[in-house]
């Protein structure tokens, strides 16, 4: 007696189906010889590229109320478009920074792991964090670009972590991204042990827009993506370039955002 639907699935089964099978063998079968494992603490997990409990629950979520300009989080409510004192005496050359997390904790070590590790695997997970603080920037046409790395760095280091985050985060959210729009025209000195003032003056004239990417600036809002931020000094030379080239706006996305204070005094920023 005919069976139409055993003749259906056998007659719909073919090398794709069979690939995907081999592949759920082969993961189920690493799984059982290498549990995945947290990403930042090393204990096991239920997926691979996740974090174990308690290394989630010590992300610091940054979240209401913050300061409108700088995303730094207030200790209570001061009203709808409040900003810090720091604000106020300093504005900065871009419009709004916002990031997903407080720079302390497992944060903390995925900075670092990404960017001195070179745990390129980080950066989607990361870039998974980032997208809801990056809902509140987003706007049409909007392009974001990665704060840049001078050559002699890039040859280095092998690869630009903001870069990574800017492709990962493009993708996710169905956004623009280039990073050619911005370069890094001098080598200058890291930012470690440098105050406030020091830095500004480290990184100024230091970026610049090709000739070739003006006509893609030309009133495009532009988000910036760096790994963490703190004083501000290197996004604002940035986004005093890219206005000078014609962008409509400039914001900045980061990971991280240390808290003036808190972080360690040999923190590496703003490299």
């Amino acid at each position: 007696m005919d069976d139409p639907a055993g003749d259906g699935i056998r007659a719909g089964w073919g090398w794709g189906q069979t690939r995907r099978l081999l592949s759920d063998f082969t993961r189920v079968g690493l799984d059982l010889l290498l549990p995945p494992r947290c990403l930042t603490c090393d204990t096991p997990t239920a997926r691979a590229d996740g974090l174990c409990g308690g290394c989630w629950t010590g992300l610091r979520f940054i979240t209401p109320p913050f300061c409108a300009v700088y995303g730094t989080p207030f200790t209570h409510d001061l009203g709808e478009g409040s900003v810090s004192a720091r604000a106020l005496s300093d504005p900065p050359a871009f419009g709004r920074a916002r990031a997903a997390v407080l720079y302390s904790g497992p944060a903390r070590d995925l900075v670092t792991g990404l960017k001195f590790s070179r745990r390129r695997e980080l950066a989607p997970v990361m870039a998974r964090l980032m997208m809801r603080p990056a809902a509140e920037l987003l706007a049409p046409e909007t392009l974001f670009v990665p704060v840049p790395l001078h050559s002699l760095r890039r040859i280095g280091r092998r690869f630009n972590q903001s870069a990574d985050l800017a492709r990962h985060l493009a993708r996710m959210t169905d956004t623009a991204w280039d990073a050619g729009t911005l370069v890094r025209t001098k080598a200058t000195r890291q930012q470690v042990g440098l105050q406030a003032r020091a830095r500004h003056l480290n990184v100024r004239n230091a970026f610049r827009v090709p000739e070739d990417r003006m006509g893609l600036l030309a009133g495009r809002p532009v988000v910036l993506i760096d790994d963490v931020l703190t004083t501000g000094a290197t996004v604002s030379a940035c986004a005093r370039a890219l206005l000078k080239a014609g962008a409509g706006r400039v914001d900045v996305l980061t990971f991280a955002m240390a808290v003036p204070g808190e972080a360690d005094e040999d923190t590496d920023f703003d490299l």
